[in-house]
């Protein structure tokens, strides 16, 4: 009995000094991820709160190597009507209905712009912006997309969020700048602007840069924290 004691003190001795090691080396292992990005399939829908849309997108370095605009084919007629994807935008968001001509010329009408709260009365005045510009979605994650999905990108009008009529002034100091950099004029604007970026890089599991992500969290901490429902189109 004492010897077979005995002999397990000496083991236990023998073997302590391995389990430290072996608990050491964990310790300062490099710690596993708990977030593990999970990939939607398209037309899978799903309602969230923004916040936790937020926390579910991949946080990545970005790169604009490659990027050129035409990589994005824009504007197109999808549906063959006579009117490409900016002027079906300017019929479905005009506070007044402008009449439309040949070629699908329109004249009159009148819309509203939420990035500076301004009414518009041509739509010569008015841009068809990109909610998350074309070349953020290159950054984030669209170089590695074909051309005809970059192409479905540039002219999605299943959801009312990725493209939005604006004035001309505001979309084009906006450019392509994400909201580190750009948020628009009308602040009582901000918490559905950053919201509905959320949404449309969700939607297309687009990925977020860190300094993006921390001004994208600042931003919401402000804002409710309403559910977006999104329908994977990438």
């Amino acid at each position: 009995m004492r010897l077979a004691r005995t002999r397990r003190t000496l083991i236990t001795a023998l073997f302590a000094p391995l389990a430290l090691i072996a608990t050491t080396t964990a310790a300062h292992a490099a710690p596993v991820s708990a977030h593990q990005p999970v990939r939607h399939a398209p037309g899978e829908t799903i309602t969230l709160p923004v916040r936790d849309a937020l926390a579910a997108l991949t946080v990545a370095d970005e790169s604009r190597a490659g990027y050129s605009r035409d990589k994005f084919k824009h504007w197109t007629d999808a549906d063959k009507n006579g009117c490409n994807t900016r002027a079906e935008v300017l019929l479905s968001e005009a506070v007044t209905a402008p009449e439309v001509g040949p070629k699908c010329t329109l004249t009159g009408g009148s819309w509203y712009s939420p990035y500076d709260d301004r009414y518009l009365d041509s739509a010569s005045k008015l841009d068809v912006d990109h909610l998350v510009p074309l070349a953020e979605a290159w950054d984030s994650g669209a170089s590695a997309w074909t051309a005809k999905e970059r192409e479905a990108y540039a002219n999605d009008l299943d959801d009312a969020r990725a493209l939005i009529a604006v004035s001309a002034a505001s979309n084009r100091s906006k450019a392509d700048k994400d909201p580190t950099e750009w948020l628009p004029p009308y602040a009582p604007y901000w918490c559905e602007y950053v919201t509905n970026w959320v949404a449309d890089k969700t939607r297309y599991q687009l990925s977020v840069d860190p300094a993006e992500h921390n001004a994208l969290t600042e931003r919401l901490a402000a804002c409710p924290d309403q559910p977006i429902t999104v329908t994977y189109a990438h």
